[in-house]
């Protein structure tokens, strides 16, 4: 893979008029407000190229993204004040504002704000080994990266419901079942279907793909926008909860949390 950039975290590729991105931070692919800052920052170049009229976004190691850190000191950040989005999630906010459709290739976990993540795209590529969690209940937080809108939109209210309220995995073939996922294929072959997928789009006109885009996803910027602003204001006072703390915990040490509701 050819670098466009000089981080070593984030692999630039431009095929033609097809751009990949590959997110370099194994086995986990964590993420921090420093990589999402420079993710949307290469994606929006990408976006302002006259080049490229579709993207992937792939990752290197076991997962896709399993959200931040959070054994990490200050991994996600406090918002400011109760009025004041997460900036990591504002971050989320100009991902989804990008004007050019992208392929994920989620080859393997997309657990949190990876989850998260992977619903930037317009279109999912896995494997049977992947796994899908919306675990934040399992750690004592609201749901964040604007996932209380997004993940309602892709596979309908009911079915969002159960798994933030779980917080459970499902595994690739229930997420193609419930549409969470378009695309099923063999682990070694999710990047390349990814790709392919991407260079199919890239030889519509960009100008129709572009408009049809726009009226296809009218409003979910503005949703994301909003749904970050309200997952932030709670998330402001369940940082310092016993319960976050535990929740933390009990994923550190692979145990079932034990809250206690405060």
């Amino acid at each position: 893979m050819i670098d466009r950039n000089t981080d070593t975290e984030l692999g630039i590729e431009v095929r033609e008029h097809m751009a990949i991105v590959e997110i370099r931070r194994p086995p986990h692919n964590y993420f921090d407000l420093s990589f999402l800052t420079r993710l949307a920052q290469a994606f929006e170049s990408l976006d302002a190229d006259p080049r490229v009229r579709a993207t992937v976004l792939c990752a290197q190691g076991d997962a896709f993204c399993a959200g931040a850190n959070l054994e990490a000191p200050r991994a996600v950040p406090r918002p400011e004040s109760e009025q004041t989005a997460n900036p990591i999630y504002v971050q989320a906010v100009r991902l989804f504002a990008l004007r050019k459709p992208m392929v994920a290739a989620v080859h393997g976990a997309a657990v949190g704000g990876g989850l998260g993540l992977a619903l930037v795209a317009d279109f999912r590529v896995t494997c049977a080994e992947a796994r899908f969690s919306a675990n934040f209940a399992r750690l004592g937080i609201t749901p964040g990266f604007g996932l209380t809108a997004t993940l309602p939109r892709l596979i309908g209210a009911q079915r969002a419901a159960s798994l933030f309220y779980s917080g459970r995995r499902i595994a690739g073939q229930e997420a193609l079942d419930i549409g969470l996922v378009d695309t099923l294929v063999p682990r070694e072959a999710v990047r390349e279907q990814a790709i392919a997928q991407a260079t199919d789009i890239a030889t519509s006109s960009p100008d129709v793909v572009s408009a049809l885009r726009a009226v296809l996803r009218e409003g979910l910027v503005d949703a994301v926008r909003l749904a970050v602003a309200r997952e932030s204001a709670q998330q402001y006072h369940q940082f310092v909860t016993e319960d976050f703390r535990e929740g933390v915990a009990a994923m550190t040490e692979r145990r079932a949390p034990r809250f206690e509701g405060r």
